[in-house]
């Protein structure tokens, strides 16, 4: 009787032996699985969503530098010069452009909401600026404390101004008559809901303007730099 309950033990036994080595040879299967497929993504580098849910996106070339950030107002970043960020809040969302060195060259902004009285309070703001310096292009649209208006703008943008924003040796060209950005060129509809055209001087003066008003109005005039009219044409003029 103990012959055959010590041959039962001894087969109790290797059947335990080979369970441990089925369920080791399992893992270490698992393992390589998982390895392989960590390789395969790795180096295949792309992947396919129908939906991204995120608060911001950052995209950079290889070696890390970012070229554009697609963020909610939360997130949105700062002033970046050659990588290094600088608090700036622009309480909006959208994505900010970057150059080949990391430094801010344009973005697009927007927010709106309606203000505690129940008006509407929106803005948009596309612009692209020169290296190193602020935006020479803009498209914007306002609608804020009952009026609207929405352009395009080209500017004159100072040379050698330093950056990040509102540095002292901006200041002190502020405060030589400098302005930083001088607008040149608006295309677009004023709050007064007229589509114009006005040309500016290099002072940012209005110098020509070609105005239709709602009721079909249609004039061209000629400013002096104090922004008076010298002369004005219509489809009356003669």
């Amino acid at each position: 009787m103990s012959n055959g309950i010590d041959v039962l033990q001894a087969q109790i036994a290797q059947l335990k032996r080979s369970q441990r080595r089925l369920t080791l040879g399992y893992a270490g299967f698992g393992v390589l699985a998982v390895a392989a497929l960590m390789m395969g993504a790795t180096s295949q580098r792309s992947a396919s969503f129908d939906v991204i849910d995120a608060q911001r996106i950052n995209i950079k070339e290889p070696d890390g530098t970012l070229r554009l950030a697609i963020s909610n107002r939360t997130l949105f970043p700062g002033v970046l010069i050659h990588n290094k960020e600088q608090p700036h809040p622009r309480p909006m969302a959208g994505m900010l452009f970057f150059n080949d060195e990391g430094t801010e060259n344009g973005g697009l902004i927007y927010n709106g909401s309606l203000d505690k009285n129940g008006k509407p309070s929106s803005g948009m703001s596309l612009t692209f600026g020169r290296y190193q310096q602020d935006q020479q292009m803009q498209l914007l649209g306002v609608d804020e404390a009952g009026t609207h208006s929405a352009g395009l703008t080209f500017n004159d943008v100072a040379d050698g101004l330093d950056r990040p924003f509102f540095s002292k040796r901006d200041e002190a060209l502020h405060r030589n008559g400098v302005p930083a950005i001088t607008e040149r060129v608006f295309l677009g509809k004023s709050d007064a809901r007229d589509a114009m055209l006005t040309l500016r001087d290099g002072q940012g003066k209005p110098r020509l303007e070609l105005v239709v008003t709602p009721s079909g109005d249609a004039r061209v005039r000629f400013l002096d730099e104090n922004g008076n009219a010298t002369r004005e044409l219509s489809a009356d003029s003669r």
